[in-house]
């Protein structure tokens, strides 16, 4: 399957940007896609497995939209062959326009997801702010059994939440048009867990102004309440970006 994409790259990347199908099944490895925050993709028997416990991004707290888990993300302009290792979406010139653009994902899971849903986050650079977007309207089912669910990236906000900032990262996250995100996502696209319950262990006066886990007082309380937090595993056995014509 990655031969006949790259010599469908091969026809169309001569004129712009490749449009044709991206599809990994991981059975060559990650492709780019990394785990968590910063870990190796986890793969066994050709598909990825995401297992906590997961990284807390706290980014986008009050008065953001929320806290979230990172399952595992493409970079989408920028190759970091150290993370995730070659990168076949940057490689392949695929367009990051992705407006429209179906997704649809092979899965199966056992998860307590406390409340979250497993949704696409894509990023972006834009003119006025790097923008965050989670496609709260089209989340994926976790079922025991294997199945493949598509999502659109329509650019309607009716289906998308804006992600912002908390209050120290509002200078670098804001909110632009969907439109204008999805036209160019220049940094990465995510599959990932939101919202989360985030219930410090001990009391903190202003828990969401500081970074959840890591920044509130009298070790060892930095941690949160894992009772509220999803667990279980989810695996993943491809993912396939058809662009519309």
């Amino acid at each position: 399957m990655r031969i006949l994409s790259i010599l469908f790259c091969l026809t169309l990347c001569a004129f712009g940007q490749n449009r044709g199908p991206y599809i990994e099944t991981f059975d060559s490895g990650p492709g780019g896609w990394i785990a968590n925050r910063y870990h190796p993709l986890p793969i066994f028997d050709g598909a990825a497995h995401l297992f906590g416990p997961w990284y807390l991004d706290s980014h986008h707290a009050p008065p953001g939209a929320g806290y979230l888990h990172m399952l595992m993300y493409l970079y989408t302009k920028t190759d970091n062959e150290k993370r995730g290792g070659p990168n076949a979406f940057i490689r392949g010139k695929y367009s990051t326009d992705l407006r429209n653009v179906r997704i649809t994902a092979g899965l199966r899971g056992e998860m307590d997801l406390q409340g979250a849903q497993m949704v696409i986050l894509v990023q972006s650079k834009t003119p006025k702010t790097t923008a965050n977007f989670v496609l709260t309207g089209q989340p994926f089912r976790i079922e025991k059994a294997w199945t493949e669910q598509t999502v659109t990236l329509a650019p309607d906000p009716k289906q998308w939440t804006c992600l912002g900032g908390r209050e120290s990262k509002k200078a670098q996250y804001g909110c632009d048009d969907i439109n204008t995100v999805l036209s160019d996502v220049n940094v990465d696209l995510m599959f990932v867990l939101f919202p989360l319950n985030v219930v410090p262990v001990k009391p903190v006066s202003e828990p969401h102004k500081l970074r959840a886990g890591q920044d509130y007082p009298e070790e060892p309380s930095y941690e949160v309440w894992q009772k509220y937090l999803p667990k279980g595993i989810i695996m993943v056995d491809s993912v396939k970006f058809e662009y519309p014509r």
